[in-house]
């Protein structure tokens, strides 16, 4: 399986490790969320993307996909697939795709049809998407969330999406036969416990506290979600954990498991 955080944040032409939204790229044609969907893809992605599986329904896990499809509208010869729970599909419609914000592509199509179709996920139910099995977990954040463990014939992966302490999430990654690697956020320095805490959000310490509930060795760990105005403090307190197999997930950089 191969992974890669697409860049959201440009300086002079160049990318940088500062990240404002949060889109995954498996195997080069299957989304995690889209904040960067439309922006940071190749032309190569824009031909491969036709599914998008999304965790929850904030902003910098949306962004992209409404200007994604708007992008695409003429050339799709089948329609984009929305994996995601019930409430987040209400979010999308009542408050993006409503005619207000955007156009309700999922009533749209173009010559060859649909254009955006939306298949409903529940936490526990695994569903495939393309060639891989996804497996929806909740987690804890401010609105409804889920995390995902991913599996393909060779590998096991899982992301926690946006989170805060949980228990139920370690007790199925503790229960896998096999786990390759773990995405794990980490959004604020320690100094912001306060707003991690009310935004339902981990720190570096929080995170330490979360890794000693993982019961396993046999997984690399990285961490994402780093808010972008606080990255470098937040980045050095996670190194100073010294947890092992513990490292930061490089932006644009394709990961193999």
């Amino acid at each position: 399986m191969r992974i890669e955080l697409l860049p959201s944040t440009v300086s002079g032409n160049r990318v940088t490790k500062r990240q404002h939204y949060s889109c995954f790229v498996i195997d080069g044609k299957v989304a995690v969320d889209a904040g960067s969907l439309a922006n940071s893809t190749s032309d190569e992605h824009k031909k491969s993307i036709r599914s998008v599986v999304l965790s929850h329904a904030h902003l910098d896990h949306i962004a992209g996909l409404p200007l994604y499809i708007d992008d695409l509208f003429d050339s799709l010869t089948c329609p984009v697939e929305i994996f995601a729970t019930q409430e987040v599909i209400e979010v999308l419609e009542n408050d993006i795709f409503n005619w207000r914000v955007y156009p309700k592509f999922s009533e749209l199509e173009n010559e060859s049809g649909p254009v955006m179709c939306y298949r409903k996920i529940e936490a526990g139910v695994p569903f495939k998407v393309e060639d891989l099995t996804f497996e929806a977990i909740p987690v804890n954040h401010k609105v409804p969330s889920v995390g995902f463990v991913i599996s393909s014939s060779a590998s096991v992966i899982a992301i926690t999406g946006d989170t805060a302490e949980m228990n139920g999430f370690w007790q199925k990654i503790n229960g896998l036969e096999r786990l390759d690697a773990l995405l794990i956020e980490c959004a604020f320095p320690n100094r912001m416990s306060g707003l991690a805490e009310v935004s339902h959000h981990l720190t570096p310490e929080k995170l330490g506290t979360e890794l000693g509930k993982l019961k396993r060795a046999d997984c690399s760990i990285f961490a994402i979600n780093l808010k972008p105005m606080y990255r470098e403090e937040t980045e050095r307190e996670i190194r100073a954990l010294e947890a092992v197999g513990l490292q930061v997930l490089e932006v644009g950089y394709e990961y193999s498991f």
